[in-house]
Formats: C-alpha cells, sequence, structure tokens
C-alpha cells in the first residue's frame, strides 16, 4: 500500500528551498556545459528518492527508519515520530522526519534537515 503524503509548513518550505537550488544548479550547469551534477541536484534527487521509498515502504532498509523522540507529534503527543536516512555517512548528512497520520494510509514529512 503506498501512503499518500502530507507536508507541514515546515517540511514543505525545505523541500522547496532543496528543488529550488537544485534548479538553480541545473541551469548553472547546463549554461557552462557540464555534465556532472551539482552537490544541490544530487541532494534533491536523493530527497526524492527516500520519499518515493517511503511512500512504498516505510520499513525499507535502506532508509534505517527508526524512532525520533526530540520532536514533538504534530497531531497526537503519545504518538511516535520516526526519522529516514536520506544521505548516510556523510558530513552534515540529511535525514527526514515523519509520522503516521492524520487520516489513516496517509503519513506526514514533518522536516528535512542536515545532521548538525
Amino acid at each position: 500500500m503506498d501512503f499518500v503524503l502530507k507536508w507541514t509548513k515546515r517540511a514543505n518550505a525545505e523541500y522547496v528551498d532543496l528543488r529550488e537550488a537544485a534548479r538553480i544548479a541545473l541551469a548553472a550547469r547546463e549554461r557552462h556545459g557540464k555534465k556532472k551534477s551539482s552537490e544541490a541536484e544530487g541532494l534533491f534527487k536523493q530527497v526524492l528518492k527516500t520519499l518515493s521509498l517511503l511512500a512504498c515502504n516505510p520499513k525499507h532498509s535502506g532508509l534505517k527508519t527508526h524512532e525520533f523522540d526530540s520532536l514533538p507529534h504534530p497531531y497526537t503527543k503519545d504518538d511516535k515520530v520516526w526519522e529516514a536516512y536520506i544521505q548516510n555517512k556523510t558530513p552534515g548528512a540529511y535525514q527526514l522526519f515523519w509520522c503516521y497520520g492524520p487520516k489513516l494510509g496517509e503519513m506526514t514529512i514533518i522536516a528535512i534537515t542536515p545532521h548538525p
């Protein structure tokens, strides 16, 4: 079963910023005739892959999904917030925080952030 993704305002803003950075980097790369993707393009591609895997199977082994207790659940205080890796073994690796809900078959993306 594929989950429907919902977004907090914070997560949506972070996603839009990453997408825009990738778009600008792609335009600059094409202007200069370079073939190798930029960091921003690569990161956004990783974000898209993570979201795709998460929607299809939140327990996918590549996501390294685990419970995260430092963020409050946006809907109910007793439910769990989860963390999934976008990047791994990278300085400042990006992570995605999410929870199930608000309805059955939905999950909410809470944040997309680099590791401090």
